[in-house]
């Protein structure tokens, strides 16, 4: 088992197959994008489930696929193929953009996906356009629509609250969860890779979805049994609705104690926290299985207590050296 010094275990797997993404949206990556891998520095999908391989026999039972967009790999269903086969993984879930889902779905269901979490972070298509740069909104909604068409459940849409930008759509999106099984995760803006203080003119705490409630006469009821899922949502539902919503807010109040999860990389690194720098490359252990047993150990003894976010907010020194690479070169 992967239990850390703070007693936390760690059962669940997150895997960025590509730091490439068809969208650049604003709080990810700069208008130009970013320096991406050449693909040959990608593990490849037989060193990926390698390291699968052993994190199962340490424990870990669910698996989540990030990029960037991990749809534009090539051929990522066979790599959930050979992850689904792997004795011990119990769950596999993609978290995308959608832009390319809706022609996939079916594919991705049969190959062994089970849920998705969808990017969406406005309702408007124009909104939507700009705070992507490009994106389609119409090609998004089309991919929900068939994710309930092909079964994946739950359906969970990920939208990061900005400040002065989609704060106005917090009812539309509320409404939504009424209307529609699938749960909303609101989700605060993070200070992932970014150089300076800009990130705090965006940043916006979740209590604002609950004080929406309140005005629109909502009285949200907190879920006492979990969504199925691995996230740290704190999931409350309007009652009447067909659907849920949920918190997550790294920032004004962590989840770290109950921390599950720890993140490869698509170049190989193992890292134990998002916000800090600490990671460690599988390449060179790749073939010995005791070496990446080792590495596993290594990373879950590096592992913090807190994230210290917070203090970004606030300006106060932290513990730790945070990251400079930004989501979309971690797998968020």
């Amino acid at each position: 088992m992967l239990i850390d010094k703070f007693q936390r275990v760690h059962d669940y797997l997150r895997i960025s197959v590509t730091d490439r993404c068809n969208l650049r949206c604003r709080y990810c990556m700069p208008a130009e994008g970013l320096p991406f891998l050449e693909p040959s520095h990608y593990l490849s999908f037989e060193q990926i489930t390698e390291v699968v391989r052993v994190a199962a026999k340490l424990g870990v039972r669910r698996l989540r696929i990030t990029g960037g967009e991990p749809l534009v790999r090539p051929n990522l269903e066979r790599l959930i193929e050979q992850l689904s086969a792997l004795p011990g993984i119990e769950d596999i879930a993609l978290t995308t953009n959608a832009i390319y889902l809706a022609q996939r779905a079916q594919a991705l269901k049969e190959a062994g996906i089970t849920r998705v979490n969808i990017s969406l972070d406005s309702l408007n298509p124009e909104r939507f356009a700009s705070i992507t740069r490009g994106g389609d909104l119409s090609r998004v909604l089309d991919a929900l629509e068939r994710s309930f068409e092909v079964g994946f459940d739950p359906i969970k849409l990920n939208v990061v609250l900005m400040k002065g930008f989609n704060e106005d759509e917090i009812d539309d999106f509320l409404r939504l969860s009424i209307e529609r099984p699938l749960t909303v995760r609101f989700i605060e803006y993070m200070p992932i890779g970014h150089e300076g203080e800009d990130w705090k003119g965006s940043y916006l705490p979740l209590q604002t979805v609950i004080d929406r409630c309140h005005q629109n006469g909502w009285e949200p009821v907190q879920l006492a049994q979990a969504i199925k899922g691995n996230g740290p949502a704190e999931n409350f539902t309007i009652p009447g609705a067909k659907g849920a919503f949920g918190l997550i807010h790294p920032v004004s109040d962590h989840f770290c104690q109950s921390c599950n999860r720890l993140r490869l990389t698509a170049d190989g690194s193992l890292k134990p926290c998002l916000y800090w720098e600490d990671e460690f490359n599988v390449k060179n252990a790749l073939g010995d299985e005791q070496k990446l047993t080792e590495l596993f150990l290594r990373s879950l003894d590096a592992k913090p207590e807190t994230h210290e976010m917070a203090k970004a907010l606030i300006g106060e020194e932290k513990s730790h050296n945070p990251t400079l690479r930004r989501m979309s070169q971690i797998g968020g």
